[in-house]
């Protein structure tokens, strides 16, 4: 049961809220990219590849129509530079084209673009030489933020340069353990309980973190000089320590997620990512609990995470930094339940706001049900996707939210948020 809530928050002019994609999550077809080469590599490594996604790639004014018409006034999307430069050096005019329309498109439309420039996949050139491993990474990227530059233009106003580098870190050292006991990296990651270790016990890769850090920098250098908000998104963990393990989830916080939010503190802004927490004990992470609600990937269903991830990235990047909150959502084929989930974590959102936490920013994760990285079986989505003639049919949750949007209010505050992870900053 959701808990009952006080007075709605009006929120402050320029809020953005909306709903968020990712390229090869939603497009179709990236056949030039590293993802598409694990997707049908001989291991047979994923339930299903992408395919054509949700066909976004051609119907995205199709879906920008419907985020307006509901009442968002803001879309998350990605370019992918996989399509951008398909080969080192060759540039592709047309994908350039293409994303210069859906930013034009979003402008057009009332919805104000944030622009992720890399979620999660590379062109396959860039991960077959060494990928965020090799030290002229940022280079490259530095140079792909400049040609990016020409989709993006005057328009974008907020710019992600990568999304999740904490994830893409550990997912390098996740894919060195794949390898050395004979697992594929995704496999490897899996929350359903088919992990040969769980990615909770190990650590980003240390030269990967590094090399996107100094990535990051230099491409929010290009962007802030274009006259853009540069930021990131970071996946926040929410680690709550039982009594007597501070220290140990204070260990588990520092590589895992902090580091990355302290390389945002001279950002225009930082995105939050929170869907459910990571409990701490004496002998490192614990299981969900015994007879919790969990979701369809497995999580435990705990929306308070909202609200306890912006306190710990605010206190972390400190109040110059304002966040966004790019990712909030759940995986389930229960629209009432996302109803609920959502309502309970804008009550948290709310509360922190109240507090004076400086939020411009929500964004649900995710506009359409989509390809979640191995399996379309997880459906985050506002607005469902039919797998064969790709028709859109938004849910009463996109109905609901976008309402919210419309009226400039989300649901008032609910109980205090904890202070999440203050041992571990």
């Amino acid at each position: 049961m959701t808990p009952p809530t006080g007075p709605e928050l009006a929120l402050p002019d320029g809020f953005l809220m909306g709903a968020s994609t990712a390229a090869h999550q939603v497009e179709g077809n990236n056949v030039a990219s590293d993802m598409w080469a694990l997707e049908h590599g001989p291991e047979g490594i994923v339930e299903e590849p992408s395919g054509d996604a949700a066909d976004s790639f051609h119907r995205w004014p199709e879906d920008m129509d419907l985020l307006s018409e509901l009442g968002f006034n803001a879309y998350r999307f990605g370019i992918e530079w996989a399509r951008v430069e398909p080969e080192p050096g060759r540039i592709s005019q047309a994908a350039l084209a293409h994303y210069r329309a859906m930013v034009r498109g979003a402008v057009e439309r009332g919805l104000t673009p944030v622009v992720t420039l890399h979620h999660f996949s590379s062109p396959r050139w860039f991960s077959e030489r060494g990928g965020w491993r090799e030290p002229d990474a940022p280079d490259l990227f530095a140079a792909y933020t400049r040609t990016a530059l020409e989709a993006v233009g005057t328009d974008g106003g907020h710019v992600a340069t990568i999304n999740e580098p904490n994830m893409m870190a550990l997912m390098y050292t996740l894919r060195r353990l794949a390898a050395e006991r004979g697992r594929s990296a995704m496999d490897s990651g899996r929350q359903d309980g088919g992990a040969a270790f769980d990615a909770a016990t190990v650590e980003p890769d240390a030269r990967v973190t590094d090399v996107l850090i100094e990535a990051h920098r230099r491409s929010a250098a290009i962007l802030g000089d274009a006259g853009l908000r540069a930021g990131w998104t970071v996946a926040n963990q929410v680690y709550q320590a039982e009594p007597g393990a501070e220290e140990i989830a204070a260990a588990c916080a520092r590589p895992r997620e902090d580091v990355f939010l302290e390389a945002a503190r001279d950002d225009d802004w930082i995105g939050v990512q929170a869907y459910t927490r990571h409990r701490i004990g004496a002998d490192g992470p614990l299981p969900v609990p015994e007879g919790a609600e969990t979701t369809l990937t497995g999580w435990e269903v705990y929306p308070e995470a909202l609200a306890e991830a912006v306190l710990h990235t605010s206190g972390i990047v400190g109040p110059r930094v304002p966040v966004i909150v790019t990712e909030n959502g759940i995986a389930t084929g229960d629209d009432a339940r996302r109803i609920a989930y959502t309502r309970q974590a804008l009550s948290g959102l709310a509360r922190v706001m109240e507090q004076g936490v400086d939020v411009r920013g929500y964004f649900h994760w995710s506009a359409l049900d989509n390809y979640e990285w191995g399996s379309y079986r997880p459906t985050f989505g506002l607005i469902g996707v039919d797998r064969a003639t790709f028709a859109r049919t938004p849910k009463p949750s996109a109905r609901w939210l976008g309402a919210l949007a419309r009226s400039g209010r989300i649901p008032g505050p609910s109980a205090p948020a904890r202070t999440v992870g203050t041992a571990a900053r």
